[in-house]
């Protein structure tokens, strides 16, 4: 049992990010799936186009709900340099996933929704992990580098 609360207790913080990180992502993961059904199988869009105006959509609340949320507790960096990286980094992730639905549809020839959504989730799930990663590393990194405390964790209260 010591084992597990030494390993909490090391990798706290990380447990934490993944967790916030995960709840915002799933949120996230729902407003581009299904967004991109509704405008490529209900408004009749393009699957490139589909995908790329949910995945707009979805970074804007993801933005706000990792922001705000799930990497509160990494300030110092000003809000336009996390902004401007954040959509550069989620810009790239756009790239993964319509390269994912570019190689279903036109290179593999796949026309079908289930092609389509299997594309779109994988394409997803690989630009999630490298989101993950510049997140924590450049876009909300610890202030001063340092390791943080368990204090900045502490849920806030307020005086009144």
């Amino acid at each position: 049992m010591d084992l597990l609360r030494d390993l909490y207790a090391r990798f706290r913080v990380l447990i934490h990010e993944v967790a916030k990180f995960g709840v915002v992502g799933v949120l996230a993961f729902g407003v581009t799936i299904v967004g991109a059904n509704v405008l490529h199988s209900g408004a009749g869009l393009n699957e490139l186009v589909s995908v790329t105006i949910a995945t707009i959509v979805a970074t804007v609340f993801s933005f706000l709900g990792n922001k705000h949320w799930a990497f509160r507790h990494r300030k110092g960096n000003a809000l336009r340099r996390e902004s401007m990286l954040f959509f550069v980094f989620n810009g790239v992730g756009l790239l993964v996933q319509l390269a994912f639905v570019a190689t279903a549809r036109y290179g593999f020839g796949l026309k079908g929704t289930f092609s389509y959504n299997v594309a779109n989730i994988l394409g997803v799930t690989v630009a999630t992990l490298f989101r993950l990663y510049t997140y924590r590393q450049w876009v909300f990194p610890m202030a001063g580098g340092g390791p943080l405390e368990a204090e900045h964790l502490q849920p806030e209260t307020s005086g009144t």
